[in-house]
């Protein structure tokens, strides 16, 4: 049976990204939506700022040492903008991210993050910016985002985040993955199936 995946708790290190209307198209160059599965996208967030044509690295947080491992991404406002490509939480996800945090976030780009299970939670400006400074000073703290409860920890500090209230239940009860859903409840899904008249042969 597929295992039903609840994502209460996020905890790691942190990378800061700033700067706002960082659009998907900076996110994943469209060059390589052209993939035809999504195993390789961990390899491509941000690559035309991180890499110059002779693919040397340049400075960019993705590829400071310092960062490396981190599992919380820290952002400005309305990240995700653009085109609705959902390669980009998944290049992102690949990487390592495993939630992000910022001011804002574009709707479908939240949405689409949701729907494979990568948290996007917001912050105050101040708050945001207290934590980028954090982890900017201090790259080894340790961050936990507590979807549950809505509130980020790290140091002897306690910060309130928010997330639309179905994205919260979605993520805590595990009903964001709805493949896994489906699978779960195989048998009532083939009987549901048996009963429509245009899928044929499918309980069989």
């Amino acid at each position: 049976m597929t295992e039903i995946v609840k994502i209460v708790k996020v905890g790691g290190t942190a990378v800061p990204m700033r700067g706002n209307d960082i659009d998907t198209d900076r996110i994943i160059p469209a060059r390589y939506l052209k993939e035809v599965t999504f195993a390789r996208m961990g390899d491509y967030p941000f690559f035309d700022e991180r890499f110059d044509a002779s693919g040397k690295k340049k400075d960019h947080p993705f590829n400071d040492p310092e960062y490396q491992g981190a599992s919380v991404l820290f952002v400005n406002k309305n990240f995700g903008c653009g085109s609705s490509r959902e390669h980009a939480p998944q290049a992102l996800y690949r990487f390592g991210i495993k939630a992000i945090v910022g001011e804002s976030f574009a709707a479908i780009f939240a949405g689409n993050c949701t729907m494979m299970g990568l948290p996007t939670v917001t912050a105050t400006h101040d708050e945001v910016a207290l934590m980028m400074k954090t982890v900017e000073e201090n790259p080894k703290t340790k961050f936990t985002v507590d979807i549950e409860t809505k509130t980020i920890c790290f140091d002897d500090k306690r910060i309130a985040i928010d997330l639309p209230e179905t994205y919260r239940s979605a993520l805590t009860s595990g009903c964001w993955d709805s493949t896994a859903l489906l699978r779960a409840n195989l048998d009532q899904v083939k009987k549901t199936a048996a009963k429509l008249p245009y899928i044929g042969g499918f309980a069989n």
